[in-house]
């Protein structure tokens, strides 16, 4: 039996090199409209075919699962568990902010998982934020392959998870292999590793797709082109983390955390 973590990882490595090859077979020429070079789509028909199974599986299953955490979970169990997802994401932030060079932000992230981890009870209450004012930082592969000086590649729709590019792919498939609790969790055997992974995922996943319950709606609702608005939100978000301006100019979500 292999986890849902590897499948992915898994699945990932399997799929970059046709993400490469379809990415050098279909570069734009130098008479072609300078949005689509900047869009950099050149898999789009397939793209659209994964989005649309994925926005159909999300108003099947994962929106209203999201509704129905926030009906029946009181406000402050969720934040609970918000707080321990986001505090089981700091190791991550913390290797990618060493590997960006970026020794201010490992010092906040450092400080922020020492707090909420024995003060805040094993993350359940973001103390370092609302006490010390140590507010979570950005930090992942993706965003450390582009400050290395990698470019972003064609952008790409993976299946279930939604919006993302060749350096993203790359970016996911290690930090999923960096994350340290997985590791941790097979010292106590494979029953408590895979009862982890299930756990994680879930809540990741609820998490995550209750917090843009109105985002996502509004962004439907106002697109004539779901498919091209949500690209060009993840795309804007990208950039912004990365620190870059992304053309051509496109609407975002509030924090930008994709997710079909």
């Amino acid at each position: 039996m292999i986890c849902f973590r590897y499948y992915r990882c898994v699945f990932l490595i399997l799929l970059l090199p046709t993400l490469l090859s379809a990415c050098a077979s279909t570069q734009t020429t130098s008479n072609e409209p300078a949005e689509v070079e900047a869009i950099n789509d050149p898999m789009e028909s397939l793209n659209r075919v994964t989005f649309d199974v994925n926005d159909f599986l999300d108003r099947l299953l994962l929106r209203p699962l999201a509704e129905l955490y926030r009906a029946t979970i009181p406000p402050g169990i969720r934040d609970r568990v918000t707080d321990v997802v986001a505090n089981m994401k700091e190791p991550d932030i913390l290797a990618n902010n060493l590997m960006q060079g970026q020794f201010d932000k490992a010092g906040t992230t450092i400080a922020r998982l020492g707090i909420n981890t024995t003060v805040g009870i094993g993350g359940m209450w973001d103390v370092a934020d609302s006490w010390c004012d140590l507010h979570q930082q950005t930090g992942d592969f993706g965003q450390t392959l582009a400050v290395w000086g990698f470019s972003e590649g064609a952008y790409h729709v993976l299946p279930l998870y939604g919006p993302s590019n060749v350096r993203d792919e790359i970016g996911l498939t290690v930090d999923t292999l960096l994350s340290p609790w997985q590791y941790l969790t097979l010292m106590g055997g494979l029953t408590t590793f895979y009862r982890f992974e299930a756990a994680n995922f879930t809540a990741t996943t609820i998490v995550r797709r209750e917090k843009h319950i109105e985002s996502l709606d509004t962004l439907r609702q106002g697109s004539i082109d779901y498919y091209a608005q949500m690209r060009s939100a993840y795309r804007q978000y990208r950039a912004k983390q990365i620190g870059v301006d992304a053309t051509p100019k496109m609407s975002t979500i509030d924090d930008g955390e994709q997710q079909q």
